[in-house]
């Protein structure tokens, strides 16, 4: 490993501590290093905070002259809620900027990297550019197309049941699949279900870690189905959003607003608008989304090439039986020709499980 390479990677640890915490801004870290020596360090904590480079900058003070700061994402050059980290760098007489990637936002996109050339500042970019890429897959997508990075999550047997034939499903996985699961919604803007999760589990769809943040807990109702006393609509742990079709009961409708939940109307007609609701979302400032629905709902948006990323977690059992549902339903592709594949395929083993996680390759 390089020197780059090392405080680079110091720095991508830092950013990746607030995962969860930044939307919809990206992850950053920052380290700086004069004489061999760390001064200083930093990462992005969240939307309206000072940025990492900033953090890494107070620290190091005075120390920070004539060093090489490194820094995760290509320092900002437009003055938004922060100013312009490009110019604080200049200003702190910093003499090398390593960076690991451009940024994609287009009100950045190579305009920081010239405001430190331009001082005669050395730079050098792409060092550990593809960690830092995966790293802010959310950030990447959403600040390019303002549609929110979507990842399918579920817990499969070996033969992909998700449930018996029953509908008992108390627990495909281990506790510590469960608990990395916790950490998925932590990290996630929103939750996404069908209603037909809602009515057989009743589930509260919070992220059940310490000091965690609960996302935005989306249901998919095309007729409002939803039992009223059931705990999304009841227990305020969380903002509830409802997306449903014109076929829905305008009463329940106005009772369900009275409680706080949000009722979105797509253009659907016996289904929700799975397209039109990634757009909706988009436009509410949703950067990502975890659904952990049923077969027919994670067909619904595969089928329609929204998914963005799966995470499969896989527990070494079988259950059987044609009536046990499975975690991908839906009309199927009719030719192995067309299955669709996946991408920087990662298996890890998490206790007893197995984690999946593939980003789908769609062919136009």
């Amino acid at each position: 490993m390089s020197e780059h390479e090392f405080y680079m990677k110091l720095a991508i640890e830092n950013a990746r501590a607030m995962k969860g915490q930044t939307d919809p801004n990206p992850l950053v870290g920052s380290v700086i290093v004069n004489d061999n020596r760390i001064v200083g360090i930093g990462a992005h904590m969240k939307a309206g905070d000072p940025h990492a480079e900033i953090h890494a900058l107070r620290m190091a003070g005075e120390k920070a002259k004539g060093g090489t700061i490194y820094v995760t994402l290509e320092p900002c050059s437009h003055h938004g809620r922060t100013g312009p980290c490009a110019e604080a760098i200049v200003q702190a007489g910093i003499k090398k900027v390593v960076v690991a990637t451009l940024d994609p936002n287009p009100l950045v996109s190579g305009r920081g990297i010239k405001i430190l050339k331009d001082a005669g500042i050395e730079v050098i970019v792409g060092v550990c550019e593809e960690e830092s890429r995966t790293m802010n897959e959310v950030f990447n997508k959403y600040i390019v197309t303002k549609r929110p990075f979507v990842t399918l999550k579920s817990a499969v047997t070996l033969d992909g049941k998700i449930a018996t034939s029953t509908s008992d499903s108390k627990w495909i996985t281990s506790e510590d699949a469960r608990r990395e699961v916790h950490q998925l919604r932590n990290e996630n803007a929103a939750i996404l279900v069908g209603v037909n999760t809602v009515i057989k589990d009743n589930p509260e769809l919070t992220a059940r870690i310490p000091n965690g943040r609960n996302p935005i807990r989306v249901i998919l109702d095309s007729t409002l189905r939803i039992p009223l006393e059931s705990k999304v609509i009841t227990d305020g742990q969380a903002p509830t959003w409802i997306f449903t079709t014109p076929n829905h009961s305008a009463e329940k409708r106005e009772f369900l607003e009275s409680k706080g939940i949000k009722v979105f109307v797509t253009n659907g007609d016996k289904h929700v608008d799975v397209e039109e609701t990634v757009e909706i979302l988009g436009e509410n400032f949703i950067s990502s989304v975890l659904i952990e629905a049923g077969g027919e709902v994670n067909a619904a948006f595969l089928e329609h090439k929204l998914i963005d990323k799966l995470v499969l977690y896989v527990a070494p059992k079988v259950i059987g039986g044609k009536l046990a549902p499975s975690f991908l339903e839906g009309t199927g592709v009719e030719y192995m020709k067309d299955a669709i594949e996946f991408s920087n395929v990662t298996l890890t083993q998490i206790g007893k499980d197995f984690r999946f996680v593939g980003y789908p390759i769609y062919v136009s």
